[in-house]
């Protein structure tokens, strides 16, 4: 039996929708996007595009719902499929777009660069517990107008991984689609075999950016899957109450939906958010919160509900260093989101509040992964009954050590951590250098590392993401890429 966590009585859930259903009717959203303000015109929702604003009708929103698919499947770079995000199947990617990256040997978080890319993407490629790769942090030696292009360009070309992306401008878009299908081959395979999921974020409270909600319309037409992040955070831009912050995130997500199913009936899209309870003392949003991570599964309990798959940031923590609260805070995240079946977990490596990634965290994290994956696997008998006999084995020999029960069950019954988790006695752990964890993290970093091999990306595609990506860094004064060696 899989273990499950449930929050929310179907009779709330309900309540919850119908509130948010209440909202977008009367209160509307903001929009500020010709192209959707006309979509939803075009379907009857009353809209003032001066004031850019839309309210939504049940019917567009009962429509948009009829047409959402419950989930879809996402393939790696060589065409093989990685993810079934449907149902309570799980799968985690790291924490996105991060500003800094902690640096082990300084102990310090500095802005990284294409270097430090190249290491995370090759890292990716060895961390079994997480399914895709995401556009993890941002490099600062090109120009800001290409980064989103750029990070997307080295995810694909050392790590053969699905990668969780997303665009901080229109512009950015057609790159990354042209780069998805220069991977695939044609527009046509792309749109069979998904090989990205972009983040879509409105933004609380009620409104949609032009940006956001023309990559919101791009993605549709191209049949890109989306996941839909709405932010809000409690008791500063949504009511305090978790329940009141549901409300407004079922509204802000109804209305992501809505504009994608209209655009194209049947796009695929994931009920995503990174909602946070506010913490008043010191104005910050932490994700580590106990509250962040209830609003996370009541998130996907909702989404659930309306026959969507699923998508929160957890398994994340807003420390500083690879500490304690790293660990606590995102083994419960883990924990709660894979008890909660959320489908698609985004957080991994991430620290202080979403802004820093830490290459040492990622394989600690990805250890915490394949536990709460043993966790979710629950309890069930292997060969055990009759009982009998195993027990008499047991007494005659003394053990079970090279029982065939134990070698036919071991692998299976039990997960076994990399030796980032220090599971041996103290004398031993001396004898190997008294490493910290952070030490050990690091040595698993740098071993993970010079194992990498080539993706197996062809060499036709590769030389065609690299002119596209020339051509762009060229056209804001950038001559050459910086090396990747």
């Amino acid at each position: 039996m899989r273990p499950q966590l449930r929050f929310l009585e179907k009779d709330l859930i309900e309540r919850i929708i119908s509130e948010a259903r209440d909202v977008l009717g009367t209160l509307g959203m903001e929009i500020h996007n010709q192209q959707a303000l006309k979509l939803l015109s075009d379907h009857g929702a009353r809209v003032d595009s001066g004031a850019h604003h839309a309210w939504f009708t049940d019917e567009i929103i009962d429509r948009a719902l009829s047409t959402a698919l419950p989930g879809f499947r996402l393939y790696d770079v060589n065409g093989e499929e990685t993810h079934d995000l449907s149902g309570e199947n799980v799968y985690f990617t790291p924490g996105s777009a991060a500003i800094n990256i902690l640096d082990h040997e300084t102990g310090t978080m500095r802005k990284p660069v294409t270097g430090d890319y190249v290491r995370y993407a090759r890292l990716m490629s060895s961390m079994d517990n997480i399914a895709s790769q995401s556009t993890a942090f941002i490099p600062t030696d090109v120009p800001d107008e290409v980064t989103d292009a750029y990070r997307l360009f080295l995810s694909l070309l050392y790590c053969s991984k699905p990668v969780v992306t997303g665009a901080f401008t229109i512009e950015s878009f057609e790159l990354m689609k042209d780069m998805q299908i220069a991977v695939r081959g044609s527009k046509e395979h792309l749109k069979e075999k998904p090989l990205t999921i972009f983040s879509v974020c409105p933004t609380a409270p009620l409104k949609w950016s032009d940006v956001t909600s023309q990559n919101l319309l791009d993605c549709a037409d191209h049949s890109i899957p989306v996941e839909y992040i709405s932010m809000p955070l409690t008791g500063f831009i949504s009511p305090v109450t978790i329940v009141g912050t549901l409300v407004q995130h079922t509204a802000e997500t109804l209305s992501g939906v809505a504009l994608t199913q209209l655009r194209n009936p049947g796009a695929p899209a994931l009920w995503g958010g990174s909602p946070a309870a506010f913490d008043v003392r010191y104005e910050t949003t932490p994700m580590g919160a106990i509250e962040t991570q209830m609003i996370d599964c009541a998130c996907s309990e909702i989404g659930k509900h309306l026959g969507l798959p699923t998508q929160a940031y957890s398994a994340l923590s807003d420390a500083k260093l690879l500490d304690a609260q790293a660990g606590l805070e995102t083994s419960m995240g883990a924990t709660l989101s894979v008890l909660a079946g959320i489908n698609n977990v985004s957080g991994p490596g991430m620290l202080d509040f979403e802004s820093c990634q830490s290459l040492e965290k990622l394989v600690l994290d990805n250890d915490i992964c394949g536990l709460v994956f043993r966790l979710a696997r629950g309890i069930e008998p292997r060969g055990d009954f009759p009982a009998l006999p195993i027990f008499e084995e047991l007494l005659r020999d003394g053990h079970l050590l090279i029982s065939d029960h134990t070698l036919t069950n071991l692998r299976e019954e039990h997960y076994f951590p990399t030796p980032v988790i220090d599971r041996a006695n103290r004398s031993r752990w001396q004898e190997e250098g008294s490493l910290t964890l952070g030490e050990r993290a690091h040595r698993e970093v740098e071993q993970k590392i010079t194992d990498w091999e080539p993706t197996g990306l062809g060499e036709m595609e590769e030389k065609e993401l690299v002119q596209l990506m020339e051509e762009a860094a060229r056209k804001f004064g950038l001559d050459r890429l910086p090396d990747r060696e």
